[in-house]
């Protein structure tokens, strides 16, 4: 039987309990790590239930809406085909160009049921309309929040006379009526390129849409932006900054765009689901897209001058539209409490 072992030097000897000193080792106090404040927002952000679920449907528009083509393809059809004219469908529509079968003609074949007056699949016309209007609130988003952030960081820090004239600017686009410019503005646009007599392209369509709305877009998130900057640029870590012999540029880029990058966020999250709207809005009244595109705002156009004899073609766009809106505007909330728990719900 082994002894006890005992401590060397004088003294009374003392045993080791192998357990005591495992269970020592335990209790020891861990070392605490530091989190980045990008860690602390997304603990904060996955605590909301609200938040998660609000991006999971933004996410599956996203991907739905990517997989547009091959979802079409898996589903066996596409959103330009007449079907009321194939031999494969002969009583698809009724004698008064309706859907002959009930809620709109849904079944196995056409699950969103058809298109009153032509016959097309409204399934995927709902896909690629998704498609279109988000690639390009995207793209609008996109560069209403670069050019909006690059006004805003020069007008709020430099000042002076850049900040009077870069004020005036924004005084003078803000002036003009948003919808009535588009609808004014929007033949112009096309009619630079093309001639009245031959058909728009689409993708012109698509860039005059982008163009127009990015002319009258930029302005509220360079207005957020300046007063940001304007509080920021007197603070004690921008004046070290400036002291230590940093550059204007250096001392933009790495002391006040990060502390801005908040409110940029959460206004980017409610600048794209208004762009939809405004694309939408610019097809429902005829001046974005037209046949054959699909487009959310000319389901709605064609759903308005059939929504007596036949309701149910409005449903499906209808939903999936105030579904997305609502989820963004969610996530937008979600995103501005997680970045400031001082304005959590």
């Amino acid at each position: 039987m082994t002894s006890p072992t005992k401590a060397e030097g004088s003294g009374p000897s003392v045993a080791l309990d192998p357990e005591l000193a495992s269970t020592t080792e335990a209790d020891k106090p861990k070392k605490l790590e530091g989190r980045s404040p990008g860690q602390l927002m997304w603990q904060r952000f996955r605590r909301d239930r609200t938040g998660m679920i609000s991006a999971g449907v933004v996410i599956f528009f996203f991907v739905v809406s990517a997989l547009a083509p091959v979802i079409s393809s898996l589903y066996g059809k596409n959103p330009y085909t007449l079907y009321a004219q194939e031999p494969d469908y002969p009583f698809l529509l009724d004698d008064f160009a309706m859907p002959t079968g009930t809620f709109g003609g849904v079944s196995g074949e056409f699950w969103f049921g058809v298109e009153p007056r032509l016959g097309r699949d409204v399934f995927t016309m709902l896909l690629y309309g998704i498609r279109n209007s988000l690639y390009m609130a995207v793209l609008l988003t996109t560069l209403c929040v670069v050019t909006g952030v690059l006004i805003g960081l020069v007008s709020g820090y430099f000042g002076g006379k850049v900040d009077y004239w870069l004020g005036r600017v924004t005084d003078f686009f803000l002036s003009f009526p948003n919808q009535l410019f588009f609808i004014a503005f929007m033949p112009i646009v096309t009619a630079m390129f093309v001639s009245p007599t031959d058909e728009t392209p689409t993708y012109l369509r698509a860039t005059a849409i982008i163009l127009v709305m990015w002319f009258l877009g930029w302005m509220s998130l360079a207005r957020l932006v300046r007063g940001s900057v304007l509080s920021l640029r007197e603070r004690e870590f921008v004046e070290a900054a400036k002291v230590s012999g940093a550059s204007r540029w250096r001392i933009v880029r790495k002391e006040i765009l990060p502390n801005v990058v908040t409110p940029i966020l959460v206004q980017a999250t409610y600048t794209l689901p208004s762009s939809i709207l405004n694309i939408a809005f610019l097809s429902f009244v005829g001046v974005g897209f037209v046949e054959p595109t699909p487009d959310w705002g000319r389901m709605f156009a064609i759903g308005a001058g059939i929504y007596e004899q036949d309701p149910a073609f409005l449903l499906f766009p209808g939903a999936a539209l105030v579904i997305f809106i609502l989820a963004f505007n969610l996530l937008g909330d979600s995103v501005r409490d997680a970045f400031d728990p001082k304005t959590g719900r």
